[in-house]
């Protein structure tokens, strides 16, 4: 998953323990394989194959799902959620710590649009050639709700997955107590924002620091507005907590993308968050009091 991944599970017996965590283990190495941009060997590679040619392709049920789910999320924030907008990696290369010339950037955008393809289970169609597409922004999210399925359907009655800062607990810590998941603060390293006490659920976030640059004082981050080419400017993270964490993924996602607009939204969705600002100011339901208990 190209991060640091944690699994923390309770049983009784050391050898349950070891099984349950070598299938959760094996399924998210199995997502990796399938849908990692990384792999020449994955199906995602596989995908955008046809899509640098243009032409379509078949896809099994569970991309399928993926994909569905993809079409939700683009339709719910008015096409700022887009997984056809990875190929602007081209063009923001954060290692370089320059900023894209604008034209490449207005020439890769002609290549972004979840609107420009053809979807249609289970057939993909790409009708222009030269897109791409990226899964980054759900399918980590989903191993992470798939694992912590696996390790309860196993047996395990409490413990957690942790994929890169996204969380699924699995029921409450042993004893009974709430578990204590710190969030991270945008602009302050090794400082928590808040601490949440939660027996349950999930809590994802999406923030301007985990890649960005910073050029004549102004901060550029990896969400990308996939409309303007450019980075999102007004919100510097936010964390939702939800039943399942690639709804939790999203949403926080699609707050960073929607901007000013982005607390308004949130609030509409009625599950629990935090958002800061760039300018340090936060709020949210989350943001009320040091630790929330659910």
């Amino acid at each position: 998953m190209g991060t640091q991944c944690e699994i923390q599970l309770f049983v009784a017996e050391n050898e349950q323990a070891k099984g349950i965590a070598e299938l959760v283990i094996a399924d998210v190495q199995r997502l990796e394989g399938l849908y990692s941009r990384y792999r020449c060997d994955s199906l995602l590679s596989r995908i955008n194959k046809v899509a640098a040619k243009g032409g379509r392709i078949t896809v099994d049920e569970e991309t399928a799902g993926l994909l569905d789910y993809a079409a939700t999320c683009y339709q719910q924030s008015d096409g700022l959620f887009d997984i056809t907008s990875g190929i602007l990696r081209q063009a923001w290369r954060f290692e370089s710590g320059q900023l894209p010339d604008d034209q490449l950037i207005k020439a890769l955008l002609k290549k972004v649009g979840w609107h420009k393809l053809h979807w249609r289970a289970p057939v993909l169609e790409f009708r222009l050639a030269g897109m791409e597409l990226d899964f980054g922004g759900i399918v980590k999210e989903y191993a992470v709700d798939r694992a912590a399925a696996i390790a309860w359907n196993a047996g395990a009655r409490h413990g957690f997955i942790n994929l890169g800062g996204d969380l699924r607990l699995i029921g409450p810590r042993p004893d009974g107590t709430p578990w204590q998941v710190g969030i991270h603060h945008p602009r302050q390293k090794q400082a928590l924002a808040t601490t949440l006490a939660l027996h349950n659920g999930a809590v994802a976030s999406s923030g301007d620091y985990e890649r960005c640059i910073i050029v004549n004082g102004q901060r550029y981050g990896h969400i990308l507005n996939p409309k303007t080419g450019w980075p999102v400017r007004h919100l510097a993270s936010v964390s939702v907590v939800g039943e399942f964490c690639v709804v939790a993924g999203s949403a926080s996602t699609i707050a960073m993308l929607k901007e000013e607009q982005g607390p308004d939204w949130l609030e509409q969705l009625a599950l629990p968050y935090l958002w800061i600002d760039v300018h340090g100011n936060s709020g949210g339901s989350l943001a009320v009091s040091d630790s929330t208990t659910r």
